[in-house]
């Protein structure tokens, strides 16, 4: 019977060995992107159609542009970054933790006001002079936070530009990133937020009640690039990203497409 042990262990060696590679490869087949929180549903959808195509699966994971990126210089094994503004990008680039030959500004964004849905509040018009502190009364206004979050820093630019921050600063309400800010509107925690006009979209608790002028702040712009990390297969998901069937999905959620599409 001894003899037999050799033979048998060789066997269960070699069934391990087998069964490794197949999960390794099924690894190899999974793609991980690190995407600005306002991405979320329309990446989704998008990373699913990708599924559906390739079988490649995408694990996406959602949060402030500003701590994604740090996650990833800290060495998080990320395949590809979609960031919601471009200092993120360029502090990537900086670090050069990501290729700079991949990145391209991939969408556009507007940033609104939003309250909750039966708030007395509505159609609010934003121009110069316009008094935010005034309208939010006793209450708070969020937005994500205004030295590292891109729609922090977007809506401070933009109160800045129309003389409104100085004033309407103490109540302000900063959260770690715009999908917080939204829950705080939805839930009647804030009076007022100031989002991306994509997130307000998606959420039914809220409404927009005024929209910002584009002149107000710099360009909202979500560049996307591959990590120095990335897998082979990250090259054709950036192609994907730019493709008809991911831009029409993009544009169904409300944001602006910035390249051609290919086929």
């Amino acid at each position: 019977m001894h003899r037999f042990l050799p033979a048998l262990l060789l066997s269960l060696l070699v069934a391990a060995a087998g069964s490794f590679g197949t999960s390794a490869q099924a690894q190899d087949k999974t793609l991980t992107v690190f995407a600005a929180a306002s991405m979320k549903n329309a990446l989704d959808d998008v990373d699913a159609a990708y599924t559906k195509k390739t079988g490649v699966k995408v694990a996406a994971s959602y949060a402030a542009s500003s701590t994604l990126m740090k996650q990833i210089e800290q060495g998080a094994p990320a395949d590809i970054f979609v960031s919601a503004d471009l200092d993120w990008m360029d502090y990537g680039s900086k670090k050069k933790v990501i290729k700079d030959d991949t990145r391209v500004n991939l969408l556009g964004n507007k940033i609104v006001l939003i309250a909750p849905k039966d708030a007395k509040i509505d159609h609010v018009t934003i121009g110069p002079g316009f008094d935010l502190a005034k309208l939010a009364g006793d209450g708070r206004v969020t937005t994500g936070d205004v030295k590292s979050v891109p729609v922090g820093k977007y809506a401070k630019a933009a109160l800045e530009k129309l003389g409104a921050w100085t004033a309407v600063e103490p109540k302000m309400a900063m959260a770690e990133s715009v999908r917080a800010a939204l829950a705080l509107v939805a839930r009647g925690e804030a009076v007022l937020g100031i989002v991306y006009e994509t997130d307000a979209k998606v959420e039914p608790n809220v409404k927009i009640v005024g929209a910002f002028p584009e002149d107000s702040h710099p360009p909202i712009i979500y560049p996307v690039a591959a990590t120095v990390t990335a897998k082979p297969d990250a090259a054709d998901y950036l192609a994907f990203l730019r493709s008809a069937a991911a831009k029409a999905i993009f544009e169904k959620y409300g944001f602006t497409v910035l390249v051609k599409s290919t086929s």
